[in-house]
C-alpha cells in the first residue's frame, strides 16, 4: 500500500515540476544583457524592456542569409505592426570584430525602419541559449512570452499572428 501511494506521489510531483518548468521557460525574463547602439553608445536590455510594452527582439548576422531575408521581409510590414500593435522591433547584430564592420554599409543599403543594436561579445545570444540565427522573442512586460529559431518565407505572417496574441 506504502508503495503504491509512493508512487503516484512521485508519478504526481515529477508532473507537477515538468509542469512548473514549462510556464518559467515559456515566461522568462529578457536577459540583463549591455548593448550597443550604432552610434555607440551603450543600453541595456532592462532599460529597453522597461520602455516598450511589447517588442520584438531578433538575432542576426550580415553573413546569414535567412536573418537578412526575415529583416527585409519584417520591414514591408512594420509600420502596419506599429499601427496595429504598438510593438517595437529591435534588430540585434551577434557580428563579431571580424564582420561588425559590414553592418553600418549594409544597413545603409536597407529601407528598415527598426532599430538596430550590437551585442559584440554575443553575451545575449549566450543567455538565450541560441546557437543559430534568426532567433526571434516576442517580450511583453519584460517577460519573453515567444520564441522561434530560423526563417522561412512567410514567417512573418506566423509572427505576426503570434504578436496579435500578446497584444491588447
Amino acid at each position: 500500500m506504502f508503495i503504491i501511494y509512493y508512487t503516484k506521489m512521485n508519478k504526481i510531483i515529477l508532473r507537477s515540476l515538468l509542469f512548473l518548468g514549462l510556464l518559467s521557460h515559456a515566461q522568462s525574463p529578457l536577459p540583463s544583457i549591455e548593448l550597443k547602439t550604432l552610434s555607440g553608445q551603450f543600453i541595456n536590455t532592462d532599460d529597453i524592456a522597461s520602455n516598450n510594452k511589447l517588442m520584438i527582439v531578433s538575432l542576426w548576422a550580415t553573413w546569414c542569409v535567412p536573418c537578412k531575408n526575415e529583416l527585409d521581409a519584417v520591414a514591408e510590414v512594420y509600420e502596419d505592426w506599429i499601427e496595429e500593435t504598438n510593438v517595437k522591433y529591435f534588430a540585434i547584430s551577434i557580428d563579431d570584430s571580424r564582420t561588425s564592420k559590414r553592418i553600418k554599409p549594409m544597413i545603409d543599403g536597407k529601407d528598415w525602419e527598426f532599430e538596430i543594436l550590437l551585442d559584440e561579445n554575443s553575451e545575449l545570444k549566450r543567455s538565450f541559449g541560441v546557437s543559430t540565427v534568426p532567433f526571434t522573442v516576442i517580450v511583453k512586460d519584460g517577460l519573453v512570452v515567444y520564441k522561434h529559431t530560423g526563417y522561412t518565407p512567410g514567417y512573418e505572417d506566423e509572427l505576426y499572428e503570434e504578436l496579435l496574441k500578446f497584444s491588447e
